[in-house]
């Protein structure tokens, strides 16, 4: 049978097709999009269940004219096979390839690039507002689900939709991970019978004329509408999306094409904003997704015959945290965890299991996370809260206002900093040092290798005031050193002596300063290195020390130079006009794309035979 996936070369191209066929197409998808992840790795669960969703709205919709915005963005795999990008699917998350989230650059039919969670209502609204202001004439779709309602963003932009009148179109992907089911058969067929122009216009006019009854209508329209709404009430618990603005449509089963075209052509006909209830099953249509969806959520390559990872796990700094955590649980009766849906992610799935009384898992709300741990933290627990560093950016004003501005003991760990690799933009975790160091209060940290994460987390759990340790993603070099002298407040280690060259590295970036002094060593260049541990409060006084004694000073980070390490080392050295002192700074200067870790490090010069060829090739050590 010839491949009916292989013919579509753009949503248009769906519109020939008759369910049946759609069907087949979806199984087709379905298979494509299990080959592809179990290659390359990527967001498994996500992209099964919307299959059959992607498919109605491209069916429906006439995309790149009307506009559909995809919540995270990590669940398009189906969107980009369907708009031109099929036979490119076998580079999607490599090094110049195509990217695992939407990406505005790569294609007209990724109008909005997403890739942190509950965005889309906002970006849907700012849309389509710019529409009726420029008087164009399209829809707007947003796409969300898989627990991104629970954003305070998505809240915030669903209350201001709701009372805008404007015509936007809110598909509600509900994966049985996120909001509850909804009762079936009474809703829809109310759904529907919204949905007719008649219906609006009849229901206003009567509304209008009982009005001008004397005395009595004013009171008959109320109990009407007090009645309308009890008995909807019985029948819709949604009821709050009508109460907030919202033509209420669904639920409709997710993985049927035919009933999601209806209702998606049902929700064309409505006046104001709409929200469209699909229930669709995350990981539908591979046994292994569908029995475990949270494992296939975000996976490395695996056997799709057996649902097993090519690689073996190794121990990372997730791991190593969650064991520690408990170790100093145990001890303390205080410490808390605070998680922002990323429990099995930042290794707290045990520390779940042991201590459920004094786990919290709040959803995808990291504001809310990190103020909470400060009303913790207030009243003399020990809140830990684990969270990966790019989605520590969305709670900075708490981590400002609620954490530090208070001086509260709240232990903030920034799992993911620096290069995470195939995520791209929206996931490297180049922000944290430069953003918090700005901070008052703050104390931040970044071990060399596992040992020192352990003791670093033993500090800080002893330590006053916030504390911040930032550590990346795996853990490749925990077996690189020997040594781990005890950690003192602002005291920096020296990991080796030397006297021509000072390379200042802080935390997984200790061992590539290591590699090149090795390197180093064979130019007849003598290196000290020096592994900073804390970025704030920085040990002026013996880099300081190093720098006047070598005069030649290298610093390597895995995050943003300016506010990181290399302005803290150069306000250092103009600070105590150290003269004629060379610096040269390695890290980053602007977003990162999407590649594994090694591939973007080269890119950016930051791998060791780089540094040291910039260095050599920038003048002699002097």
């Amino acid at each position: 049978m010839e491949s009916i996936l292989n013919k579509i070369n753009s949503p248009s191209d769906l519109k020939n097709l008759n369910y049946k066929q759609k069907e087949e197409l979806a199984k087709e998808i379905r298979d494509y999009t299990i080959d592809i992840v179990s290659n390359n790795g990527g967001h498994l669960a996500s992209n099964l269940g919307v299959v059959e969703l992607t498919i109605a709205l491209h069916s429906v919709f006439n995309t790149p004219e009307d506009k559909i915005i995809w919540d995270v963005g990590h669940q398009t795999y189906v969107h980009k096979m369907l708009t031109g990008r099929r036979d490119k699917m076998n580079t999607l998350r490599k090094f110049n390839g195509i990217s695992g989230f939407p990406k505005t650059c790569e294609s007209e039919y990724d109008c909005f690039n997403t890739g942190h969670s509950s965005t889309s209502i906002s970006a849907a609204l700012g849309m389509a507002r710019a529409r009726d202001i420029l008087n164009e004439n399209y829809k707007v779709v947003a796409v969300i689900g898989d627990g991104s309602l629970t954003g305070g963003m998505a809240e915030e932009a669903l209350n201001d939709a709701g009372v805008s009148k404007s015509n936007v179109i809110v598909v509600l992907n509900d994966n049985e991970m996120s909001i509850s089911r909804n009762v079936g058969g009474i809703s829809v067929l109310l759904g529907k019978f919204r949905t007719k122009k008649w219906y609006t216009k009849t229901n206003k006019g009567l509304k209008k004329t009982i009005e001008k009854i004397p005395k009595l209508g004013p009171k008959i329209v109320g109990f009407a509408s007090r009645t309308k709404s009890s008995i909807k009430q019985i029948f819709i618990p949604k009821m709050y999306f009508e109460d907030i603005g919202y033509t209420y449509l669904g639920p409709v089963d997710g993985h049927n094409i035919e009933s999601v075209e209806a209702i998606l052509k049902q929700s064309k006909n409505c006046e104001g904003p709409v929200l469209v209830h699909v229930v669709t099953k995350k990981g539908k249509g591979y046994k292994f997704a569908e029995r475990n969806p949270a494992r296939f959520h975000g996976t490395a390559p695996f056997n799709k015959e057996t649902g097993e990872p090519l690689k073996e796990k190794k121990k990372d700094y997730s791991k190593v945290f969650g064991e520690k955590l408990i170790e100093l649980a145990n001890n303390d009766n205080r410490i808390v965890a605070v998680t922002a849906a990323m429990a099995d992610g930042t290794g707290l799935k045990e520390f779940k299991k042991k201590f459920p009384n004094r786990f919290f898992d709040v959803g995808i709300a990291e504001q809310h996370a990190v103020g909470m741990a400060a009303g913790m933290a207030k009243t003399g627990l020990i809140p830990v809260v684990p969270i990966y560093s790019s989605f520590y950016q969305r709670a900075y004003d708490q981590v400002i206002h609620d954490v530090c501005m208070q001086n509260l003991h709240v232990i903030m760990c920034a799992d993911r900093a620096g290069i995470v690799g195939n995520d791209g933009e929206t996931h490297q975790g180049l922000f944290d040092m430069s953003a918090f160091s700005l901070i008052p209060n703050i104390t931040i940290m970044a071990p060399k290798d596992f040992i020192e994460l352990e003791q670093m987390m033993e500090f800080a759990v002893n330590a006053e005031g916030p504390v911040l340790i930032r550590y990346p993603r795996g853990g490749e070099d925990e077996n690189k050193f020997n040594k781990h002298p005890e950690i003192i407040s602002s005291r920096c280690e020296i990991v080796q002596e030397g006297s021509d060259l000072t390379i200042i590295g802080i935390g997984k970036m200790v061992s590539r300063a290591l590699e090149v002094a090795e390197i180093m060593q064979k130019q007849g260049i003598n290196a000290e290195v020096i592994n900073a541990r804390f970025l704030k409060p920085f040990d002026n006084e013996q880099v300081l020390k190093s720098i006047n004694k070598t005069k030649n000073v290298i610093t390597i980070e895995d995050g943003l130079l300016r506010g990181g390490l290399a302005t803290t080392v150069d306000e250092l050295i103009a600070k105590n006009s150290v003269q004629n002192a060379r610096v040269e700074n390695y890290g980053y200067t602007e977003f990162v794309k999407h590649g594994t870790t090694n591939e973007l490090e080269q890119l950016n010069g930051l791998d060791a035979k780089s540094i040291v060829k910039t260095w050599l090739n920038s003048g002699n050590v002097e």
